[in-house]
């Protein structure tokens, strides 16, 4: 029966944990994930346009590839700056705040890439753009992750993701439809002022975490609304004790230091987690990068480049959809298929004679495989991790990713610029899908070693005696 706040009834305690795991997928879920989809589709538009605006910039500003490459790494730099100062602002702060802010300064850094002068404007800009587009996905992740049962976490978040990649899929018609009329600035302009309207949205309908905040002890009145929200009729009060059952004891976030992430069970899982990150935004990042000049240069048109890459990010989002139930089930060994796969169809895009028919139908598998992979990445990235720690762990992983994403389109940049040959390109990127799926077997065999094949091999129960009952 639903308690009120006159409920005489002594204080009681109510597992945090208990009630997170029992639930099934309910309207609050729903919303919440609604509302994470639609900020990482913008996240993903902002972050993934500048590929498509770059042959536009290469005509209007005379940019050439290096200096495009430049501008490609110097936005994925900040985004890895940003992944680790906002997950560390996240453990602290909370997630909801600092997911506003991330959301607020994307857009207006938008708008003012479009009103950039040149390109030495144009590259400080897109660094701080970075910054801001890199803090929003692992504190996404996080809040999610702890909304939910562990049984659901990599397809919460595989659907978050869909958003992100279906925001890249939809810059490559945006650009092609506004940029050949009323300029490349016309395509920042807009989503900078579709995003900055929705920063109210998010005031109004974006909750805290309640197992952060009870983590924290922080809060209370906000962790029983989220709970009663969750489970109708629980009854929480403000004044009861919440306890988190799955969490490191005396694990409260304080003093966080990169070290945390190596201690223990952690350090295989982080250093492994990490490598397969880098192989997985080393292709990701160059596919997305330089994949419409690439592509323009072995004799596609303009507008078949652009629909290439926007129909293989849609094969991405239902690789990482197939996969999704599967990750929850079997672990970092289930996305190791895809870059097991997308390699050798690299090697035979670069090595064998195919037709530009036969290049498309490899390019748009081999991209498919790539982008499943990173969505099977982005799924795993923060369920390592206890909630004091979730965001950094997360933030750091996805910011440490980001040295292949800075590397790939340099190098890139580089090779095109000594005239190699467009397609031994794809010859080299084989090998970032291979230290992927080396390092998520390894993974794998590591989680399933510590505890006989859970796939959340970092999970401590530690159940306080005073925690031995709950309130109804």
């Amino acid at each position: 029966m639903t308690m009120n706040a006159t409920d005489p009834s002594p204080p009681g305690v109510i597992m945090v944990t208990d009630v997170i795991e029992r639930q099934r997928i309910n309207a609050f879920v729903i919303r919440l994930v609604a509302i994470s989809w639609t900020v990482t589709f913008l996240d993903g538009f902002d972050m993934l346009v500048i590929s498509f605006v770059a042959p536009y910039l290469r005509d209007g500003f005379g940019a050439d590839v290096i200096s495009l490459g430049e501008l490609f790494a110097v936005g994925v730099f900040g985004a890895m700056l940003g992944g680790i100062a906002f997950g560390w602002l996240g453990d602290r702060y909370g997630r909801r705040p600092i997911i506003i802010a991330s959301v607020a300064a994307f857009g207006a850094t938008s708008m003012a890439i479009a009103l950039a002068p040149g390109m030495q404007a144009l590259l400080l800009l897109r660094f701080l753009n970075g910054v801001a587009l890199g803090g929003l996905m692992p504190l996404a992740w996080a809040l999610n992750i702890e909304f939910v049962p562990s049984r659901y976490r990599a397809t919460v978040v595989t659907i978050i993701m869909m958003g992100y990649t279906l925001g890249g899929v939809v810059a490559g018609p945006m650009t092609v439809w506004l940029a050949p009329h009323w300029g490349w600035q016309s395509v920042f302009m807009v989503s900078g002022i579709a995003t900055l309207l929705l920063v109210p949205l998010l005031f109004v309908l974006l909750p805290e975490s309640a197992r952060y905040l009870a983590v924290k002890g922080r809060s209370p009145e906000k962790i029983a609304k989220a709970l009663n929200a969750l489970e109708p009729g629980l009854g929480a009060r403000p004044e009861d004790r919440f306890v988190v059952t799955d969490e490191m004891a005396g694990s409260t976030g304080q003093g966080f230091r990169i070290t945390t992430l190596f201690k223990g069970d952690l350090r295989p899982i982080t250093t492994l987690l990490w490598l397969a990150y880098i192989g997985s935004s080393m292709a990701v990042y160059f596919k997305s990068n330089w994949g419409p000049i690439i592509f323009e240069d072995v004799g596609f048109t303009r507008t078949q480049a652009a629909m290439i890459m926007s129909v293989s990010s849609i094969g991405g989002s239902l690789a990482g959809l197939a996969l999704m139930r599967f990750t929850d089930r079997l672990g970092p060994i289930a996305i190791a298929f895809y870059p097991m796969l997308a390699a050798p169809l690299l090697l035979l895009m670069g090595l064998a004679p195919v037709s530009l028919q036969g290049l498309a139908a490899f390019s748009l598998l081999s991209m498919a495989m790539i982008s499943g992979t990173h969505f099977g990445m982005h799924s795993i990235a923060g369920i390592f991790y206890p909630s004091a720690i979730r965001a950094n762990g997360a933030g750091w992983a996805t910011s440490v990713a980001k040295i292949g994403s800075i590397f790939a389109p340099l190098l890139g940049g580089y090779l095109l610029a000594m005239h190699m040959p467009p397609r031994l390109l794809f010859v080299l990127l084989a090998a970032t899908p291979l230290l992927s799926a080396v390092a998520l077997v390894l993974l794998a065999r590591v989680g399933k070693r510590q505890r006989g094949g859970n796939p959340h091999p970092t999970e401590n129960i530690v159940l306080p005696a005073q925690a031995v009952t709950t309130r109804s």
